[in-house]
């Protein structure tokens, strides 16, 4: 695995983002938007998938970075909840809970992949980031 200057440098940071303009565009769809708990919650886990891998990267050591990493994974899968209650709802099409669910499972996804390798990693600080 190549090392990281900064945090978009990595992938599932990129993916992550992509998942927030995803959820976004959902949300602004009539029905959903009116649901202001749910909006509100769905955008705030999606975004915090995202910017958990920036803070953690930021900080500077792997044990951080990892602490981070499980935050963002777990809220990656909290989208993937608010996404099938949007479903249910009927606020969103089976198509786009499809793409929007399978989104956030790749964000988990490389976020479990990129903790194996810190927590094998000998690299311990900001070394990771060269």
């Amino acid at each position: 695995m190549s090392t990281f200057q900064k945090f978009e440098d990595i992938i599932a940071w990129q993916k992550a983002r992509v998942l927030c303009q995803v959820i976004k565009k959902y949300t602004d769809k009539d029905l959903f938007s009116r649901d202001f708990k749910l909006v509100s919650q769905i955008k705030a886990s999606s975004g915090s998938a995202m910017d958990n891998i920036a803070e953690g990267f930021e900080r500077g050591g792997n044990k951080e970075f990892v602490q981070f990493l499980y935050i963002s994974k777990g809220s990656a899968g909290e989208t993937r909840s608010q996404l099938y209650r949007a479903l249910d709802n009927a606020y969103i099409t089976n198509e786009e809970f499809k793409h929007g669910y399978g989104l956030a499972d790749e964000v988990g996804k490389l976020i479990r992949g990129l903790i194996q390798h810190l927590n094998g990693s000998d690299l311990k600080g900001d070394k990771y980031k060269k």
